[in-house]
């Protein structure tokens, strides 16, 4: 392990004195600064780079017991839940590779801030808005773009040594890696990176005078921290405004609804020009249709491992899902599996550890619900555009 202290900046704002750490989320030397930090006795208070969700999922494993995977169907937030899950599972598969708990720090922070009697400040946005911000930034392409991108880091198997987990903490080698990736992704780094230190310098300010600190430890990973010391230094905004402004979730964009209701009516409309040609031609599109979207969606089923009758339900309600763009095949296909096959509590016990492997998807109960949602929503859109392409070439053909 790479013998390094960890970047830090010592700032005083509002009358309040600062230390801001800069830490890995895995890293020995991070949760080892952090202990040494709070034991020192020169705090009154300790503020986290976590938001109330995250809080309670580290501190309490029953916390994903309690999801309801009904109400995640039906609200179609499957894809919100996946992405936490794989941005979970890589932080495990470092951790278990380095032989330390994902977030090491950050408990460390938590559970001394209890035993001193500190006050305990949780400074970060809500996840949940985060992931929202940086869909409504993205176009519908990148955002499959992004999930892909995810599920690719999740199964590779190259491993990073931790001398070189501790050498990115290094302030220039972050601030370069950021500036390439902002110059890139600029879409992803403002939602992800640049509105976060916004936020949590904001948040902190106003958590600071809530509780009266003279003295804080300001615990947040080291790519935030040149960010977040900057936002403290020169934004004098109200922090109130602030955190309005960066916590409001942009409406969703009309072009996807427009899109799906003009295909519906051209597809409405191409049926009913197959039988105005002739009552064969149109009984050979609604079969066409219906085969190859509910054969694809029930394809994506059974790539799913889906139980036999959701694979049926697939089948069945993807000709009719995808004739309705308020509602999807994987909402149909996640409740009956989830109906099916109810997840046990060791389900959700086992659930972070289990997404850490790829066959782990499969094996647990709840991320395979998650899994048959979305590759039967893959194969009934995919069967959409497949299907779609058909008619319009049937009744070209027909035409001529």
């Amino acid at each position: 392990m790479a013998d390094s202290m960890e970047p830090r900046r010592d700032l005083v704002i509002d009358g309040v004195e600062l230390t801001v750490l800069g830490t890995a989320h895995v890293s020995r030397a991070s949760a080892d600064q952090v202990r040494k930090l709070i034991q020192s006795g020169d705090y009154d208070s300790v503020a986290v780079e976590l938001c109330r969700s995250r809080f309670n999922a580290l501190m309490d494993p029953r916390t994903l017991a309690q999801m309801d995977l009904f109400s995640v169907i039906r609200q179609n937030r499957v894809y919100m839940v996946v992405a936490n899950l794989v941005l979970a599972a890589y932080q495990q598969r470092l951790a278990d590779q380095f032989g330390i708990e994902p977030g090491a720090e950050q408990r460390t922070a938590l559970r001394l801030a209890k035993d001193q009697g500190l006050n305990l400040l949780l400074v970060d946005r809500e996840i949940g808005i985060t992931l929202k911000r940086i869909s409504a930034n993205l176009g519908w392409w990148k955002r499959y773009g992004l999930f892909a991108g995810l599920l690719t880091a999740m199964l590779s198997s190259d491993e990073v040594t931790e001398d070189e987990v501790e050498r990115l903490k290094e302030g220039d080698v972050l601030e370069t890696a950021f500036a390439e990736f902002a110059a890139e992704r600029r879409d992803l780094y403002v939602p992800l990176i640049e509105e976060r230190d916004r936020y949590m310098a904001a948040k902190l300010r106003r958590e600071l005078a809530r509780v009266g600190a003279k003295r804080a430890l300001v615990v947040i990973g080291a790519g935030h921290l040149k960010g977040v010391a900057e936002a403290l230094e020169t934004d004098r905004t109200d922090p109130g405004e602030v955190l309005s402004t960066l916590e409001r979730v942009p409406p969703p964009s009309r072009w996807p609804a427009v899109f799906g209701w003009t295909l519906l009516v051209l597809i409405l409309a191409g049926f009913g020009y197959g039988f105005a040609v002739s009552p064969e031609l149109g009984l050979d599109l609604l079969i066409g249709w219906a085969l190859i979207t509910g054969g694809l969606s029930a394809l994506g089923t059974l790539l799913a491992a889906g139980h036999p009758l959701t694979i049926l339900s697939a089948f069945l309600a993807a000709p009719l899902t995808t004739l309705n763009p308020a509602i999807g095949a994987g909402m149909i296909t996640g409740a009956v599996e989830l109906y099916l096959r109810k997840p046990s509590v060791g389900d959700f016990s086992r659930l972070r550890a289990d997404v850490a492997t790829w066959t782990g998807w499969w094996r647990n109960r709840v991320s395979r619900v998650l899994v048959v949602f979305v590759l039967s929503s893959l194969g009934a859109g995919i069967g959409t555009y497949v299907a779609g392409l058909r008619v319009v070439e049937r009744l070209i053909h027909a035409g001529g």
